[in-house]
């Protein structure tokens, strides 16, 4: 008696434990979180990163450009490129020379330093020059940038400034930040040209009309002259009648 009611009760516990395990509900697995979209492409934290651009991105950040960057980059597929002058390159320049830069002026720099235009480290060997920058356009000898290839060398000229991309700091398809070793300097900014002369001023009515009712020097040695003459004449005349007179 005592054994079958140990085998009823092991045979409920087991039929419990078989009820309680299938009426439990199946949680469903999660799906996997999708990878989050990659944040907008900041090129002064790729800067940052890279280091020794200090005053390149100080430049960047007090002009506005920095964001003007961030919005071109990602609402636009024409691709950005940079030289990206060192902290030494700015070192070289003559002491005090971005304080004598005007906020227009400092805007200008930072812009001639961007094409807006994606450029590999390869299509440099068949761009066409002068470069457009974001400066403004080359035309009219204001912001002239010319790159030419000497094997894999990459040279850099504004007219003023002669330089070289010394390293590939960053390269996406879409933006590429070269490092160069002197600041380029545009015309428009260390090289302007004179202003043109004032005109001469004009006369003013009173002298003219003073110089038009004098007579000249001319004028008056021709009156002279005339004058002259005719007391030559008279006396001349006057000498024959007494001749004449005195021969009859």
């Amino acid at each position: 008696m005592e054994q079958q009611q140990q085998h009823l009760f092991i045979t409920l516990s087991f039929f419990l434990v078989f009820f309680l395990h299938c009426s439990t509900p199946t949680l469903a697995q999660a799906p996997a979180l999708a990878p989050a979209p990659p944040g907008p492409t900041n090129v002064t934290k790729i800067l940052e990163k890279a280091g020794q651009f200090t005053i390149f991105i100080r430049l960047m950040k007090a002009t506005q450009v920095a964001n003007q960057l961030l919005g071109q980059l990602n609402n636009s597929n024409n691709g950005i490129t940079i030289f990206a002058p060192s902290d030494s390159a700015f070192s070289s320049l003559s002491a005090g020379t971005l304080n004598t830069l005007t906020d227009e002026q400092k805007v200008e720099l930072v812009q001639f330093h961007i094409i807006p235009t994606f450029l590999s480290s390869s299509q440099f060997q068949t761009v066409s020059n002068p470069l457009r920058t974001q400066a403004g356009d080359s035309a009219d000898g204001k912001f002239p940038l010319n790159v030419t290839t000497s094997g894999n060398s990459v040279n850099i000229t504004s007219g003023l400034t002669n330089t070289s991309v010394s390293g590939t700091i960053y390269t996406d398809g879409q933006l590429a930040v070269y490092q160069i070793d002197q600041v380029l300097k545009p015309y428009q900014i260390f090289d302007p040209k004179p202003p043109a002369p004032a005109p001469a001023p004009a006369k003013s009515k009173k002298k003219a009309a003073a110089i038009a009712e004098s007579p000249d020097d001319t004028t008056a040695d021709n009156s002279k002259a005339v004058s002259l003459t005719a007391m030559q004449n008279v006396v001349f005349w006057g000498v024959s009648a007494i001749v004449i007179a005195l021969s009859l």
